[in-house]
């Protein structure tokens, strides 16, 4: 894949070359050659170290493994590895996520990811033995969130936004300092807005105001490429609203503030005639102390941090026509 990537890219000289991989499943010897066929950062998938989290997700996976991984990358070249757990996983405990944020704040990674489990077992299949009964509440899952970024903020991480960690000195924290971080549908980025393109199934293109997604099976997708066309089976081209709505979810979920001035010069709008409804559904937010109003800025308080994406969605067109996504609950 590397060798056919470079046959048609140029790549350049110092960039990021990301691969994401399973401690179960490399040894030192595999990420030796990733480090030969040039990439330089790792995501290193560690979920809960819990065992019977582990268990419940029929993920059994060791500290020692884990560790093995991330000491091979770091002694192979690679510039920055990461680990990404999840939270809101079956049997899962805010005393046993404490463990395992010990465990992986040893490690030291140079980035940390902690995502929200999304349970759908009408669309995945597997997710259909989890018990609801080991489903942690959604006062849980806020707890575990909160203790993830108090632990990770003490241990000397910034804490980026919404699901990131990172060193003081990682790039993305850095980005955030100089006002340069973004954001896309993979998440936080030191790049600014740039065309993204995908290959394989499932996968999302963005280029330019579209998005593009891949047919979902394999022999579909290579039976469209043996006929001589792109694998694509839906897309979308956003609208003037949409970039504008795009613009300020970005600046929220990225700075944790909203400059009302430059979003009405450059979307030639009146910003409190044009949000009506939405200003009148974050006043609820403003009344719990998790952002503030005024009328030159919408800023997302401390308190309010963890809860950016809440407050981002008030400005989703899309998520209005159903009120129970917006709920802290489903969000957590």
């Amino acid at each position: 894949l590397m060798a056919a990537t470079r046959r048609h890219f140029t790549l350049v000289e110092g960039g990021e070359y990301s691969i994401e991989v399973d401690p179960r499943k490399v040894d030192q010897a595999t990420v030796v050659l990733l480090g030969e066929l040039g990439f330089n950062r790792m995501s290193v998938g560690v979920q809960d170290f819990d065992a019977g989290v582990q268990q419940a997700v029929n993920r059994v996976q060791s500290e020692e493994e884990t560790r093995a991984v991330i000491d091979a990358a770091r002694n192979s070249g690679f510039k920055s590895v990461s680990v990404d757990l999840i939270y809101g996983l079956p049997r899962q405990t805010v005393a046993g996520f404490d463990r395992t944020l010990e465990r992986v704040i040893d490690a030291s990674p140079d980035r940390v990811s902690i995502y929200n489990y999304a349970h759908l077992p009408s669309l995945f299949k597997p997710q259909r033995r989890i018990l609801e009964a080991d489903m942690p509440s959604a006062d849980t899952r806020l707890q575990i969130l909160a203790l993830a970024i108090q632990r990770m903020t003490e241990a000397g991480y910034v804490f980026i936004g919404m699901d990131h960690f990172a060193k003081p000195d990682d790039e993305l924290a850095i980005a955030q300092r100089q006002g340069r971080l973004h954001r896309n549908f993979q998440g936080y980025s030191t790049h600014s807005d740039c065309d993204l393109l995908a290959f394989g199934i499932s996968s999302i293109s963005k280029v330019g105001p579209t998005y593009c997604q891949n047919v979902k099976t394999l022999d579909e997708y290579y039976d469209l490429l043996d006929n001589g066309t792109l694998p694509v089976y839906r897309g979308i081209e956003l609208n003037a609203d949409d970039l504008l709505r795009r613009s300020i979810i970005q600046s929220l979920m990225c700075h944790f503030e909203l400059s009302i001035e430059s979003i009405e010069i450059a979307h030639l709008i009146d910003f409190r005639k044009y949000f009506a409804t939405e200003l009148d559904e974050l006043q609820e937010m403003v009344d719990a102390g998790l952002v503030r109003v005024d009328d030159r800025w919408i800023t997302v308080l401390p308190r309010g941090r963890m809860l950016v994406r809440a407050i981002s969605m008030v400005f989703d067109r899309y998520l209005r026509a159903d009120r129970q996504r917006t709920r802290y609950s489903k969000v957590i």
